[in-house]
């Protein structure tokens, strides 16, 4: 089996942007969660559905950028060539 330096680091980008891709795991959970606890706190106060509503989805959207951003890495290691 003879592998190369470029191989190696074409087999190195790949298994890291699957390492990339699992990052998004963890904001799906937190959203979840951040969801579930302002329907519960909707349910308990209906009157301030507007004030938990904006902070859930501004919560939401923080969370979501460290997901992009692990996208982002795996596309870059997929898809631009290293070392050209």
């Amino acid at each position: 089996m003879d592998i190369n330096g470029h191989d190696l680091i074409m087999a190195c980008s790949a298994i890291g942007a699957g390492i990339g891709v699992i990052s998004g795991i963890g904001p799906g959970v937190g959203q979840g969660i951040a969801a579930g606890y302002a329907a519960n706190a909707v349910g308990r106060n209906p009157g301030a559905k507007g004030d938990i509503t904006s902070t859930m989805l501004l919560g939401q959207a923080v969370a979501e950028t460290t997901g992009l951003y692990g996208l982002l890495v795996a596309m870059l290691l997929l898809f631009v060539k290293p070392l050209a």
